[in-house]
């Protein structure tokens, strides 16, 4: 699954590009003058590998097959995430970063279950009890829920896996425009202050950067 993704992620990105420099022999799908985008074939790949997995539960190989359907549907589907999250064709612009860091931490968390990573894990030697393992659980889940209103997507989603780093982000400052903030960090206060200065508005990252090589996306 992690392999089709990459791979999938890696051609999509290689085909949209050629395709907007008008390069190959590819072009935009349409249906009359409707521009299919290719997140419609994503959403209908893992539905059909997932019905059919469902179904049938079928032994190796059609197993791997259905896996690896399952894994190209989504990264085609996540290529697009910041289409289905804006509501609007923002693939090229700014908000299309968004669809680079779900792809990215798609991947790591893919990585992470790959070496062995379980969130849910309740083993005797891990955990003495069913109410051990359960605290354990509900409190990582917590601190990723924190992380994730703090607006620390990354952190958030990847601590799911890795309880410490779901702590270190729930306990760090959150970012200014985050649901956290809003909420929490009143106007004028200390803790919004700080939040500004660790998170200028007018900042760019170097992992801004390389999204932006990855993505190739236009300046606006």
């Amino acid at each position: 699954m992690l392999g089709a993704f990459l791979v999938t992620f890696i051609l999509t990105r290689v085909v949209t590009r050629l395709i907007r420099a008008g390069r190959g022999p590819f072009g935009n799908a349409k249906i009359g003058n409707v521009h299919v985008h290719h997140d419609v074939y994503g959403i209908f790949l893992m539905m059909c590998a997932g019905a059919g997995e469902f179904v049938y539960r079928p032994p190796p190989p059609w197993l791997q097959v259905l896996a690896v359907a399952f894994a190209c549907g989504a990264a085609l589907t996540l290529d697009e995430l910041a289409l289905w999250l804006y509501v609007k064709d923002v693939y090229w612009a700014r908000e299309g970063r968004t669809s680079v860091d779900a792809v990215l931490v798609a991947a790591c968390v893919g990585g992470l279950l790959l070496l062995g990573a379980n969130p849910l894990s309740d083993e005797a030697e891990t955990h003495p009890s069913v109410w051990a393992a359960t605290t354990t659980i509900v409190g990582n889940l917590a601190f990723s829920f924190v992380a994730l209103m703090k607006g620390k997507i990354s952190t958030g989603l990847i601590g799911i896996v890795v309880p410490l780093i779901a702590l270190v982000g729930a306990i760090r400052v959150a970012k200014p425009h985050s649901p956290w903030a809003r909420k929490w960090y009143h106007a004028g206060s200390s803790r919004l202050s700080r939040s500004r200065e660790r998170f200028p508005a007018d900042e760019r990252t170097w992992w801004e950067s390389v999204k932006d090589k990855i993505g190739g996306f236009t300046q606006t």
